[in-house]
């Protein structure tokens, strides 16, 4: 007689694992033995320790420069010359876009590539007591970030950290040696991208009523189910099937490990700084328009005068290309200063895609040398 493992009850898991047990049963159905019943419970242990055991790591090795309120503030390589920080995206997922895994590094990407001094924005998940931060608090300390560093940076904005990285040259033109956008939305109103429609078609009472929810707080688990269901046969059904076909496969199961425990791990937003977002970045578009009002002043983006490099993805459907282009015609920065560059892939895949950089940012990075003091 065949013996097979007592079946889990799907009550006692520490959290819901989409669509497992259709898989599980379908599988038994198939072929009915041992062999089946180990992998599905393999299967099964696989999902609940990509769900909420993975630990998120840093690729390249690093110390904390600073531990700010909102941030660690991380130091890779040694100081000399301009320093080259890394803004990574506050949207709900942790820094290691920057530094993901070992051949997919942004940060070692630079370190390879002439900027021997790289730091990155660890921005911190929210807590209780954070729920009323706004905007000025973030860009408060990303500004104690670059006077620690000397008062002046080489500045990469990725995501979201793009127009918080805008408003820093804007309002203090002196602290940026030169600006890269990448994937970043500095006019939230171009194009005609899935974001910029979900945001003017559902009111504001919507993301208020998620706030409340999250007792003020954004939470990252609201932000990584709308992510998701922005590709919902991706990730519902998709990479399910895929781990199952492959769990004879180590590498991967260690590159869905490594992914998994940067994507399912979601930071907490405030909900002040969230709604403030919302409402004038990408509803009202006001930092394009010149009417963002930041560290107590109304931000032009005409007095960016620095160097400034854009980078869009094509297939880009988190940022379009559109809205990271219009930069060019809405900074102050003189045309022969501005470079930009449309590559292939979508928004993920421009700041961990191996392709992008490989192919990429080696060439953002000596062009970020050529103006940087030796």
């Amino acid at each position: 007689m065949t013996e097979t493992s007592a079946p889990v009850d799907p009550k006692s898991l520490p959290f819901p694992v989409p669509l497992v047990w259709p898989v599980i049963v379908a599988a038994g159905m198939q072929k009915a033995n041992a062999d089946i019943a180990v992998k599905n419970l393999e299967f099964l242990n696989e999902e609940i320790k990509i769900h909420g055991e993975l630990e998120p790591k840093f690729a390249t090795p690093n110390v904390v420069r600073l531990d700010l309120r909102t941030m660690f503030l991380r130091e890779y390589g040694r100081p000399g010359g301009t320093p080259t920080l890394v803004n990574a995206p506050y949207a709900g997922h942790r820094s290691m876009i920057a530094d993901y895994t070992k051949g997919q590094s942004l940060v070692e990407t630079f370190l390879a590539n002439g900027l021997g001094h790289v730091v990155l924005t660890d921005w911190k998940s929210a807590t209780d007591d954070m729920k009323d931060f706004d905007v000025d608090n973030y860009l408060e300390e990303l500004v104690v970030a670059i006077d620690d560093l000397g008062g002046r940076v080489n500045l990469v904005g990725l995501c979201q950290g793009g127009w918080t990285s805008a408003m820093v040259a804007a309002r203090f033109p002196d602290k940026v040696n030169t600006l890269v956008l990448a994937g970043s939305p500095i006019d939230a109103a171009a194009g005609d991208g899935p974001i910029k429609r979900m945001v003017h078609e559902l009111p504001m009472r919507f993301y208020e009523d998620l706030v409340r929810l999250g007792d003020g707080r954004m939470k990252g688990e609201f932000m990584l189910q709308g992510w998701k269901n922005m590709h919902p046969e991706q990730h519902y059904a998709a990479n399910i099937f895929d781990l199952y076909e492959h769990m004879d496969d180590p590498a991967y199961k260690a590159r869905t490990e490594t992914f998994d425990a940067w994507y399912e791990d979601p930071l907490d937003l405030p909900g002040r700084w969230y709604l403030h977002v919302i409402r004038e970045i990408f509803k009202e578009n006001r930092l394009a328009k010149g009417e963002f009002v930041g560290l107590g002043r109304r931000l032009n983006l005409k007095s960016i005068v620095c160097p400034v490099y854009l980078l869009a993805g094509e297939s880009d459907d988190i940022t379009t290309k559109e809205q990271v282009f219009a930069a060019e015609n809405l900074v102050g920065t003189p045309k022969d200063r501005i470079a930009k560059k449309l590559v292939p892939g979508g928004h993920i895949g421009l700041f961990m895609g191996s392709r992008t950089l490989r192919e990429t940012w080696p060439e953002i990075a000596r062009w970020l040398v050529g103006f940087s003091s030796a």
